[in-house]
């Protein structure tokens, strides 16, 4: 049944907290595995859910499960070299918490209910705030306590965002199942007031948890003290899911007819988002801040295609893809980098292109990647969005996004050139090793792959996911 994709990991993780570590490794492995597996007969549709009325399997709901289940194959392959290194206090929590926090996130993306897709997302903050915990630090509770205490008040936002679109039903009286499928087909007869209001609520709850400025605050600490491989799915993973609440609400909005509203909610939510970010990067003594900053910016660009519409739209679903596969490249990479250099900040690093050749080539490639240079995915989905600005007629939102892309980068590349090229002492802490390596590499070259040749299977989804807002790969 298809609820196995997320039981699965939930079961293997409540196993591997009693377990021995070394079986604790083997098992998020497996668990890995087995998932990717589960997904890849998700989508091949051999897999019917046991509960219908809760549980569907959505054209953007299968696209984030297939990013999600992807890249933690490959954060968990590097995450068995770094616990080793590390030495890592509460091993067994950890990998615990990391595969409950996949089962989790795969309930996200297969809830078609929108109170379970609350309880889901919910979740997701419990299980995950350990992982930002686990060095026992003083920042590290701090970053612990802002992240749980600003997702759930702002998780607490977006369950009354659902009140508000079941008000939408009751008030009209209207007979139908609360999934968001049903939804759908009674739109054009839910009162408008109340799923304006819900949209709202809904937009700034989930909103806080997909990093959308001004409620990114948790965003910046939680990646900045996560162990490496939980800061990757933070980036990678979580933002993408909380992105998916927002979108079948915004699915539902423009369904009722009023996809203009939502989408100028959006945009707004992503400008600032964007420019936020690029202030905040400049001169940003912390690289593993840096990318966080950087996630916030991407989420803006994200939201600011899907409410543009269009080949912008197209545009904001690749981004989406490409910027989970670089973007937990990076932080895996900066997890060398920290490990090297024992510092998170940029004036304790340097000269990373001599002392660690194959973590900079990884690091590098990566911040071009995530600034849109090509052969990666991410030059093609920000050139779609600037393209269907142009079509639609918005230049003031368009001269506003090129202005922050401009931004951010120009702070970035300060950070990133400074880390790679600068001078800096002969002691390393730790050397290289392949296994954490090898999967930045892997991301890296899926996004490259995937900008150059895209399955049929994946665009087939791509395309379902967006035809009902109107968007096309022809604007």
């Amino acid at each position: 049944m298809l609820e196995f994709v997320f039981l699965l990991p939930i079961l293997m993780g409540g196993a591997a907290f009693f377990l021995p570590v070394f079986l604790g490794r083997g098992i998020l492995i497996v668990a890995a595995l087995l998932h990717l597996q589960l997904t890849v007969m998700g989508w091949l549709g051999k897999l019917e859910p046991y509960f219908p009325d809760y549980f569907s399997s959505s054209p953007e709901g299968l696209l984030v499960l297939l990013v999600t289940s992807f890249i933690f194959l490959f954060i968990a392959i590097y995450a068995i070299s770094y616990m080793s290194e590390t030495e890592m206090q509460s091993e067994h929590i950890f990998i615990s918490c990391m595969l409950l926090f996949l089962g989790t996130m795969s309930m996200v993306t297969l809830a078609d209910h929108p109170i379970v897709l609350w309880i889901a997302i919910e979740a997701t903050t419990l299980v995950s705030a350990p992982l930002i915990f686990i060095n026992r630090s003083k920042e590290a509770l701090e970053a612990t306590w802002k992240y749980v205490l600003i997702c759930s008040v702002g998780i607490a936002l977006a369950l009354l965002g659902c009140f508000f679109i079941t008000l939408a039903m009751d008030i009209k009286e209207i007979d139908a199942p609360l999934t968001f499928s049903s939804l759908n087909a009674v739109a054009g007869q839910l009162d408008p007031i109340w799923l304006k209001a819900g949209f709202i609520f809904i937009m700034i709850g989930f909103g806080t948890k997909m990093g959308l400025a001004p409620m990114h605050t948790w965003l910046p600490d939680a990646h900045s003290q996560a162990p490496s491989p939980a800061s990757a799915l933070l980036s990678g993973a979580l933002l993408n899911c909380a992105f998916l609440g927002i979108y079948k609400v915004h699915i539902l909005m423009h369904v009722a007819g009023l996809g203009a509203y939502s989408s100028n909610i959006l945009i707004g939510f992503g400008l600032v988002s964007m420019f936020v970010a690029g202030i905040f990067i400049l001169n940003q003594p912390d690289y593993k801040r840096m990318l966080a900053y950087s996630s916030v910016e991407n989420m803006g660009v994200i939201a600011i295609g899907v409410g543009i519409g269009g080949i912008a739209l197209y545009g904001a679903i690749l981004h989406l893809i490409h910027h989970s596969l670089i973007k937990s490249s990076l932080f895996l990479s900066a997890g060398n980098i920290l490990l090297g250099f024992g510092s998170r900040l940029v004036k304790k690093t340097g000269n990373l292109a001599r002392l660690f050749p194959k973590t900079f080539v990884a690091f590098f490639a990566g911040f071009a990647g995530v600034s849109g240079f090509p052969p990666f995915g991410i030059f093609i989905s920000e050139l779609l969005i600037i393209m269907g600005a142009f079509q639609r007629g918005r230049f003031v939102v368009l001269a506003a996004f090129i202005f922050c892309l401009t931004l951010v980068f120009a702070g970035a590349a300060r950070i990133v050139m400074r880390i790679s090229f600068a001078n800096a002492g002969e002691e390393i802490l730790v050397e290289e090793r392949m296994l954490r390596v090898i999967p930045s590499y892997v991301l890296l070259l899926t996004s490259i792959g995937l900008f150059l040749w895209m399955p049929e299977i994946i665009f087939q989804v791509i395309i379902d996911t967006i035809k009902v807002l109107g968007g096309s790969v022809n604007g």
